[in-house]
């Protein structure tokens, strides 16, 4: 049997529907509130002045989002060994890696 759930975002303002939830943080703390379009503009145009002057904090989510999105060794991928293996089995030309001129980070 299917089943279908949905879920209703409330306004923690108003009590009225919520388009969608924003996530913000002040003094060390992360925050979420579900807000309509109208408060979350409201949100946003009250924080502008604020944000333009600001700067990203080390460690911040744009941050820990960017390195979490970098690829390892077991992520699922492609073996790269594999491939350029099989790219010169085609007869396509490929530059040998030399580990001693890759960047450690």
């Amino acid at each position: 049997m299917a089943h279908k759930v949905q879920t209703l975002l409330i306004d923690d303002l108003d009590d009225g529907q919520a388009h969608g939830t924003i996530r913000f943080g002040l003094d060390g703390t992360d925050y979420e509130i579900d807000l309509s379009a109208k408060h979350a503009e409201a949100l946003r145009k009250a924080l502008a002045p604020y944000l333009g002057a600001a700067r990203l904090a080390r460690g911040s989510v744009a941050r820990r989002l960017g390195r979490a999105g970098r690829r390892t060794a077991n992520s699922g991928g492609p073996d790269p060994t594999a491939v350029r293996e099989w790219a010169k089995s085609q007869g396509i030309e490929v530059k040998d890696r030399d580990s001693s001129s890759r960047r450690s980070c």
